[in-house]
C-alpha cells in the first residue's frame, strides 16, 4: 500500500470534516483507519497513542505541529485556524 498522506496531514483531513474542527484521539484514529488515509510502515494504521504524540505540544513531534493542532486534555484535538 502506497502512503499518500503524512500522519499530520491525515489528522488535518479528518478534523476538517468535523464540527468545530475538533475530535477525540479515538475518533481521529478510527476515521484515518476507515478512510485509509495513512498507514504505518509495519502495515498498521495510526492508533490514538500515535495521534497524541503527533498533536500534543509537550512531545517532540507535537512541538513541530503546534501551529496546526491544539490539544485539549484529556484527549481532544482541534485544528487551528490558519
Amino acid at each position: 500500500m502506497e502512503r499518500i498522506l503524512k500522519l499530520h496531514e491525515a489528522i488535518a483531513v479528518v478534523l476538517l470534516s468535523k464540527e468545530n474542527r475538533t475530535a477525540t484521539l479515538e475518533e481521529i484514529s478510527n476515521e484515518i483507519t476507515n478512510r485509509r488515509l495513512y498507514y504505518k510502515k509495519d502495515v498498521g494504521f495510526a492508533n490514538a497513542k500515535q495521534i497524541r504524540l503527533r498533536t500534543h505540544p509537550n512531545t517532540h513531534a507535537g512541538k513541530n505541529y503546534a501551529h496546526l493542532f491544539e490539544f485539549r486534555e484529556p484527549n481532544l484535538v482541534r485544528l487551528r485556524n490558519s
